[in-house]
């Protein structure tokens, strides 16, 4: 138990006859590290990427509501009168006639 510590401590075990299956081990278990490393930074940039285009959803649905809005404001007849007041023009006193064309038979 000792001999082994010794060696694992002093790395003869990567320079004796049989460090051949050392070196696949050591070299597999790397090669697995730098794949998980590699995906672990792939997934960071895609949860950045989807928060970020989540927040430019919340913005453009605020901005979607906000043109509701100010729409359904402009399309009130208290505002539409307001405005004609402004360039001249006011509402009729006259309430509309119903004009019926009886066709010539």
């Amino acid at each position: 138990m000792k001999k082994s510590i010794y060696s694992i401590l002093r790395g003869t075990f990567l320079v004796s006859e049989d460090s051949f299956k050392n070196w696949r081990l050591i070299l597999f278990i790397s090669a697995l590290a730098i794949v998980m490393i590699a995906s672990s930074h792939s997934l960071d940039k895609k949860v950045h990427e989807i928060a970020k285009l989540n927040n430019q959803v919340k913005e453009l649905r605020s901005q979607l509501y906000d043109g509701r809005t100010k729409l359904m404001q402009l399309k009130m007849e208290s505002s539409v009168v307001k405005k004609m007041k402004e360039k001249g023009l006011a509402p009729s006193v006259i309430p509309p006639k119903k004009i019926i064309v009886k066709p010539q038979s």
